[in-house]
């Protein structure tokens, strides 16, 4: 009899993660699958580099540890790891593995996907048509190409629920998508049909629930306070059923909160066009989700629409662009502010402007969200001075001066840190290219690959994005000063926000409290509003949508992140702060609206 539901837990987000969160998903409570997110765009092109200086290097080591610790565990249970950890060398990877396991006396059946890397076959590909175009900016792949240091395509779950025939205990990866590890367990256990669009975009969600970890339980949520205890975070769990339906949770007698609200801002987190969540192996409408509290952390999720996909696969890659250098001086005592200000004229006065890019930030008054935070005077700031060049000679003289102003200029200074390092800069470039012209491999491991095989590339469709229900600000409508108010209730008493990043584009999802917070909000947060608040930071268009099922809306703020990645000179490359500069800004909101979301905060069940 064929299974009906599976649990999938969830336990790393990133490269650097929890150490601890595998060893709590293992031992809270059986699963099936635990899956494991280890890489983002720029950690493709320092594994590509590790391996050029060993070539046994060149995936995330950190996992070797934590799978130490509960791989008896894991066989025991038959709980079965999919993970990306594999990176740039998912052969070297998987040997790690039986190394480390036949030192404890255990033996895991251990597949691999692999073929992503197309570092060294671009020419080939090239010939075969594909351009290689930047899909952001529209450039020419000529202008980087005898730059690039890392080319890796995202695969899908295809592959993934191909290993999965083998009954393997471990799978490594090399770039399969966030959401891919996650699908594979589901087509592979309930048999979906790989059109059967609505089933796949359920997958899609509940991958990107649990994709970021503990965003989902709790960190880094809008009403942390809510959040009893931090302490042994849960990370999620899904319980997906055959229908496609399925319950976000967490083990008990762990820290963190799984709440609607905790689970609407992950599904805000680095969304684009809400009804084109756009993956290799579907296309998911967000607009068609349905979240509805369960119990005591559980929320169940259901309705999800999804559509065929397009005919390209997206291709990360990552090229050599120059170099940067970033000084901090701190500053305290009386005036600090003018005192900050007063360095900062001496340092470039005696450093030069002929950079790049250069940036100054003043950390204690407002680095982060410039003139929206007010303007409160200042008892220490750092002062944070950055500078951009291909000349690494103009940055390390650069570097040199940081310390050379300290006793030149008002007193209570100190510098952080010692003389500045230069940094080599490596960018980002996204591009699109044909499934047709690749296609995934997979392969046990067994003191080397054995039954490798290429899989069928994942289904191609021809999905054409309506980008009809928006609001576009291009242009500022009044000055930084006029925009922002400096009465009125601040809007967090009406709403949530979470921000994050896709390359040089900030997103802002903001979910009302209610439903008459939700009707204010749609004709008070306008994109033009978000523009004139952010137009120090944003120097693109701002995009808004509307999510009525999530009663909320999510901005995109275009050219906002400073070149984004490893490229700004900016402490937050990311925008993970933008949500909160939001959460700050004053409105005159209706006495029946805060009522509203009053009554419904009174009533509300954590």
């Amino acid at each position: 009899m064929s299974k009906t539901s599976i649990t999938i837990g969830n336990a790393s987000g990133y490269w650097g993660d929890d150490p601890e969160a595998l060893s709590r998903q293992v031992n809270g409570g059986r699963l099936d699958y635990i899956s494991m997110d280890f890489l983002a765009e720029i950690t493709m092109s320092i594994m590509q580099k590790q391996r050029r200086r060993d070539p046994d290097a060149g995936y995330a080591k950190d996992f070797l540890p934590m799978l130490e610790q509960v791989l008896p565990k894991l066989l025991a249970n038959k709980t079965k790891i999919i993970t990306n950890a594999g990176g740039i060398n998912p052969g070297a990877c998987a040997e790690a593995i039986s190394v480390m396991a036949k030192r404890l006396g255990l033996n895991p059946r251990i597949a691999v996907v692999h073929g992503d890397n197309i570092l060294d076959h671009l020419d080939e590909l090239r010939a075969k048509g594909c351009a290689f175009t930047n899909m952001e900016t529209g450039k020419p792949f000529e202008d980087i190409d005898k730059r690039v240091e890392a080319a890796n395509v995202y695969f899908g779950a295809t592959p993934v629920a191909a290993a999965l025939a083998w009954d393997p205990d471990i799978i490594i990866t090399g770039r399969v998508t966030d959401t891919g590890i996650s699908i594979g367990p589901m087509v592979h256990t309930f048999g979906w049909r790989w059109d059967d669009w609505d089933k796949l975009a359920a997958g899609v969600v509940a991958g990107h629930i649990i994709e970021c970890g503990s965003q989902a339980t709790g960190g880094n949520f809008s009403d942390w306070h809510l959040v009893k205890s931090y302490k042994d975070i849960g990370y999620p769990i899904i319980e997906m059923h055959a229908d496609g339906s399925f319950v976000v949770t967490k083990h008990p007698n762990t820290g963190g909160l799984v709440s609607v609200d905790t689970v609407r801002e992950q599904l805000f987190y680095e969304m684009g066009s809400p009804t084109a969540y756009i993956t290799p192996d579907v296309v998911a409408d967000f607009s068609t989700i349905q979240l509805a509290a369960d119990g005591p952390n559980r929320v169940r999720v259901s309705g999800i629409k999804g559509c065929e996909p397009t005919p390209l696969y997206k291709v990360s890659m990552a090229y050599s662009d120059g170099a940067k250098c970033v000084g901090e001086i701190a500053i305290s005592g009386p005036n600090a502010r003018r005192k900050a200000e007063t360095f900062a004229g001496i340092f470039w006065d005696r450093a030069g402007t002929d950079f790049t890019a250069t940036e100054t930030e003043y950390f204690g008054l407002n680095a982060f969200h410039r003139s929206m935070g007010g303007a409160d005077e200042a008892n220490e700031i750092i002062l944070r001075l950055g500078a951009r060049d291909n000349d690494v000679k103009k940055l390390r003289r650069f570097a040199k001066v940081v310390p050379s102003v300290i006793l030149g200029g008002p007193p209570g200074v100190c510098i952080l840190g010692g003389v500045a390092k230069t940094q080599e800069i490596v960018s980002y470039w996204p591009a699109l290219m044909p499934k047709s012209a690749i296609r995934p491999r997979v392969a046990l491991y067994e003191g080397g690959f054995v039954n490798e095989h290429e899989v069928a590339s994942t289904r191609s469709g021809n999905f054409q994005a309506n980008e009809s229900d928006r609001q576009v600000a291009d242009t500022v409508s009044q000055s930084t000063s006029a925009a922002a108010a400096k009465t009125g209730t601040p809007l967090y008493e009406i709403c949530l926000a979470r921000s994050g990043d896709k390359g040089d584009t900030a997103n802002i999802g903001v979910m009302a409290r209610s439903p008459k917070a939700m009707a204010f909000l749609d004709s008070y947060l306008t994109a033009q509003r978000i523009k004139d608040w952010f137009q120090e930071l944003c120097l693109g268009r701002v995009v808004r949508y509307r999510l009525d099922n999530m009663q909320g809306f999510n901005f995109l703020l275009e050219n906002s992140l400073g070149g984004g990645g490893t490229l700004t000179l900016r402490a937050d490359a990311q925008g993970k702060t933008f949500a909160q500069a939001v959460l700050r800004q004053r409105a005159q909101i209706p006495a029946e609206v805060l009522a509203d979301v009053r009554l419904l905060r009174d009533g509300e069940v954590v």
